[in-house]
């Protein structure tokens, strides 16, 4: 594991020694607070709970995600350090394993910083504190998602604005399939069961049952599926570059 762990420390070094983490940070403690008291109206529910956050951080973690993980390979094609970094004596899923845990790790930090909403709830009434942490853990687990997406799409090119671009755009199809006007239409022109598959493929939906609450050995299994999916494709999309320059 000292592959990993130097993977890890280099890729976190990498993140706040450019302004990256940064402004990542900044924009994520600034939108969470604002879409959960304007635009969800947080103060305005009459309860002590963070539904209002929660309503909008799927679709905040889309955008958010994907800018954090668009560096992870392409900066390295783009600075044709790829090849450098692959002769090196770590093992491939370290270098890949590495990247994403220091991703998630600023992911993780951008969540704490919103940690002082749940003291506030608190502090004027009485939330259900095991309903929040598990909604917290829910937008964990589907930072991890997006972020291991964003990554594989970062190994298909070294250009970073367009592994931004693909990486939303898969996490804005992972998100939306199993979203009601995606059913409507599907149900229309697929079978009733095909469209029912395509909902159970929703992150969407399995984030929806974790903020409610509910912990499900599915649900858990969902998001670690689709990790492992992002990862191994990172790793065989890297791996087939090798002595292929950027």
């Amino acid at each position: 594991m000292t592959g990993l762990i130097a993977i890890y420390r280099r890729e976190v070094a990498a993140y706040f020694e450019t302004p990256l983490a940064y402004v990542f940070l900044s924009v994520f403690a600034f939108a969470a607070p604002a879409f959960a008291w304007r635009v969800g109206r947080l103060f305005d529910t009459g309860r002590a709970d963070l539904s209002p956050l929660f309503d909008y951080m799927p679709w905040l973690l889309l955008v958010l995600m994907p800018a954090l993980a668009m560096r992870a390979w392409a900066e390295e094609r783009d600075r044709g350090t790829l090849e450098v970094l692959l002769a090196s004596p770590i093992a491939l899923y370290e270098m890949v394993l590495g990247k994403f845990l220091a991703a998630l790790s600023v992911a993780s930090l951008a969540l704490i910083l919103t940690f002082p909403m749940w003291g506030a709830m608190n502090y004027l009434g009485n939330p259900d504190n095991a309903a929040i942490a598990t909604a917290y853990l829910g937008a964990l687990l589907l930072a991890g998602g997006y972020l291991a997406l964003g990554q594989a799409l970062s190994a298909s090119t070294p250009n970073q604005v367009i592994a931004f671009v693909l990486g939303a755009g898969a996490c804005f199809l992972v998100t939306v399939s199993g979203a009601p006007f995606v059913l409507d239409a599907l149900s229309a022109h697929l079978p009733g069961a095909v469209a029912e598959a395509l909902a159970d493929l929703s992150a969407l939906a399995r984030f929806e049952s974790l903020r409610r609450g509910v912990i499900s050995l599915a649900d858990i299994l969902y998001f670690l599926s689709l990790i492992g999916l992002g990862l191994g494709l990172a790793m065989a999309l890297i791996d087939a570059r090798r002595g292929g320059g950027r």
